[in-house]
């Protein structure tokens, strides 16, 4: 029982790791270098991982946020594992599982000083892995996974789009946690209501070319 639902499990201690982060960031944000606390409409997530805080003062939310994120990216590589098991077409499957995983593992290491090669190739391996799941998805008869997928897909895109063009930066933060709250959904929906049956593989259709 414990097992089937460690993916859940590990996610709820990761948000609660990354909300007590939160409780204790010193302050600073985009907005106003010298705020005091975490500001959720203008603090970045990458702000609570640094070892100082905007404000300058010793950022004692990093070790919370740290094993908060390592509890999400260990969850979310475990989806990508165990969905990669329902899709039919091996080559796919494997897309998904070692994209899925290689996007998390970087994810991870964007709380290092690898900040911003870790969030590129987080960004482009979640994007492989996402979208190669949305096909099959968008394939099945599963209607609201299909709507969740699209909006999932454009709520990256639109973070993407601000952070590397650096455009609308004042809504970044507001879009990362938004992306975070879709993809937690994303994440426990598909692994706890899709089974391997919503997927089929498409028949081959045999064509026989003899003549006469």
């Amino acid at each position: 029982m414990l097992k089937k639902h460690l993916i859940l499990i590990g996610i709820i201690i990761s948000l609660i790791l990354l909300y007590i982060a939160t409780l204790h960031y010193p302050g600073g944000s985009q907005a106003d270098k010298n705020s005091i606390g975490y500001d959720w409409a203008n603090n970045y997530l990458s702000n609570l991982f640094g070892p100082k805080a905007v404000n300058g003062a010793e950022n004692t939310a990093r070790t919370w946020a740290d094993f908060g994120m390592l509890f999400f990216c260990g969850s979310v590589g475990l989806f990508f594992v165990d969905f990669s098991t329902k899709i039919p077409i091996k080559s796919a499957s494997n897309i998904i599982r070692y994209f899925g995983i290689a996007a998390m593992m970087a994810a991870f290491l964007a709380v290092t000083p690898l900040h911003d090669l870790a969030v590129t190739i987080s960004c482009i391996s979640a994007l492989i892995a996402i979208f190669y799941a949305t096909v099959f998805i968008l394939k099945s008869k599963l209607l609201w996974f299909k709507l969740l997928c699209i909006v999932y897909l454009l709520s990256l895109y639109v973070g993407m789009y601000s952070y590397y063009t650096r455009s609308f930066l004042q809504l970044l933060p507001i879009l990362q946690k938004t992306s975070l709250g879709i993809s937690v959904i994303w994440t426990l929906g598909l692994y706890y209501f899709t089974k391997r049956g919503d997927f089929k593989a498409k028949e081959k259709i045999s064509v026989d070319a003899n003549l006469g």
